[in-house]
């Protein structure tokens, strides 16, 4: 994630922000070889090479403290770090004493569901990047009932609107209703509003959007608007180590919430009835509601 220079030094331990401001106007700091004298030029330590004075500071900010946040996120909330049109932020239903950190990925303002906060750019990277094939799984709701037809062309792919063609997917029809269909959604990749743009392309508008897995992590143990540490076990998987992380299904093995420390459980924040969805799909309401989780609270 990019952040600009003078915060990066200053998280280095190297000077204060008011100093590194002015070593970068006195041409002391580099990036990737190239001498930056304009305040707020940005970097990113997962990608460049950070100097001041000459000494590589990249070690140093590797060597901060990582923090990783999962967040099961209401609608009408936005995915990014500010807005100038004042809209509720994400980055406002996690405690501040955690520091800045980044949302891995986005939700739309009108989608809920889990959303990994972290400073940790490699987890970024990893998660986010398609060729790691890091399963993100949704339930959608959507209007009218498409006949299967159409949703074998989903499955295949589809053009987009800006003819960019999506990846295979995972569809499977979960229950109906006379007007509206559920579908559990599985994707590898993570285009702009593409669950949304995928069903218009079938003249069936999503009406409901939630995801419910994230690799091998779920929303069991947290209700809409709270969240918990990630275990380290989880972090390790999504990460690609031990049991795959692509395989969505296995996030029970990947450890339960640590509760009431400074390292996990979960904490409320404004959390809705658990009560939206219908029970009938199997096992997803526990799954969506986080029904037998343990609640402590993130510090």
């Amino acid at each position: 994630m990019e952040e600009r220079l003078q915060k990066l030094i200053a998280a280095a331990g190297i000077a204060s922000r008011r100093h590194a401001e002015e070593m970068i106007a006195a041409g002391k700091v580099t990036v990737n070889g190239e001498v930056v004298r304009e305040q707020g030029t940005k970097a990113d330590p997962a990608r460049d090479h950070i100097k001041v004075r000459g000494r590589l500071i990249n070690p140093l900010l590797e060597s901060r403290e990582k923090t990783y946040v999962l967040l099961n996120k209401p609608r009408g909330y936005l995915t990014a770090l500010s807005d100038p049109e004042g809209r509720p932020l994400v980055s406002e239903l996690v405690p501040h004493s955690l520091g800045r950190l980044h949302p891995v990925g986005r939700l739309d303002f009108n989608t809920e569901g889990l959303l990994i906060l972290t400073n940790d750019g490699e987890l970024t990277n990893y998660v986010t990047s398609a060729r790691n094939h890091v399963e993100k799984v949704y339930e959608v709701k959507v209007k009218g009932m498409p006949p299967e037809a159409q949703i074998e062309r989903l499955r295949r792919g589809v053009r987009l609107d800006d003819g960019v063609k999506t990846a295979p997917a995972r569809i499977t029809k979960t229950d109906e209703t006379k007007t509206n269909t559920w579908f559990e959604v599985v994707l590898r990749e993570g285009r702009n509003q593409q669950i949304r743009r995928m069903f218009d392309s079938i003249g069936h508008s999503v009406v409901k959007l939630r995801r419910v897995a994230i690799g091998p992590v779920t929303a069991e143990g947290i209700l809409i608007g709270q969240c918990r540490h990630l275990t380290p076990a989880e972090v390790k998987r999504l990460k690609g180590g031990g049991a795959k992380a692509s395989k969505g299904g296995g996030a029970a093995a990947a450890g339960t919430p640590r509760r009431g420390v400074a390292g996990g459980g979960a904490v409320k924040r404004g959390a809705s009835s658990p009560g939206t969805r219908r029970p009938t799909r199997k096992g997803a309401a526990k799954r969506r509601t986080g029904q037998g989780g343990g609640a402590g609270k993130l510090k």
